[in-house]
């Protein structure tokens, strides 16, 4: 599988190309707005790097790693580039206060804004990961969600790839939920110093 990783200098997207890099299962393409940038950071990880816009045309799976506060307008600066080719969001709207962190939005989700940007078929998942845990080693289950049946199918293949268990948790509207849980575990590693992931019980 080929995967663009937008946003791949920054630290998910870096923490994600290189997961997938060790693997060595796919060909992983990041891209930033700074085509050096790219470049530089792709070679210190041992992939290929160029400017979001020429990254995400001949690809299978477009991952969507910008800043939640620019996924967005990457997606509508991306939408023509991107074409029909199935994107993976992985972002999660969030709020800061003194009590904590908190999620951003009262209705809907940032993958369900994404979806109605673009014409290409939307997934959303791995919110419950930190960079730090895909560097780890031990992210604990990715949880997916999506409508289209290809684009989810890609997502859960290049999660199982990143960790023991992907999980289809159901249609895109679920990814409020995900996003939702970003901020559960933000509170919780600030509170316990900790990179905590997510392990649902009773599954084989």
């Amino acid at each position: 599988m080929k995967v663009a990783i937008v946003g791949g200098t920054g630290a998910f997207g870096r923490a994600l190309a290189k997961r997938l890099g060790d693997v060595g299962d796919d060909e992983v393409v990041i891209g930033s707005r700074d085509e050096e940038r790219a470049q530089t950071t792709a070679s210190e990880l041992g992939v290929t790097g160029g400017l979001n816009e020429k990254i995400v045309g001949d690809v299978d799976l477009v991952v969507l790693a910008v800043k939640s506060n620019a996924t967005l307008q990457t997606a509508t600066e991306l939408a023509a580039a991107i074409g029909t080719t199935p994107v993976l969001c992985v972002a999660s709207d969030l709020r800061f206060n003194d009590e904590g962190v908190l999620p951003g939005r009262h209705q809907g989700s940032l993958a369900e804004e994404v979806a109605r940007i673009v014409r290409a078929p939307v997934a959303s998942g791995l919110q419950s990961f930190a960079a730090a845990n895909l560097l780890e080693g031990d992210p604990g289950d990715a949880l997916v969600c999506g409508h289209d049946d290809r684009a989810k199918e890609l997502a859960l293949d290049l999660a199982g790839r990143i960790t023991s268990r992907a999980i289809d948790v159901g249609p895109l509207e679920n990814s409020r939920a995900l996003e939702g849980m970003t901020a559960v575990i933000l509170n919780v590693n600030k509170r316990y110093r900790a990179h905590a992931g997510i392990r649902l019980t009773g599954l084989p």
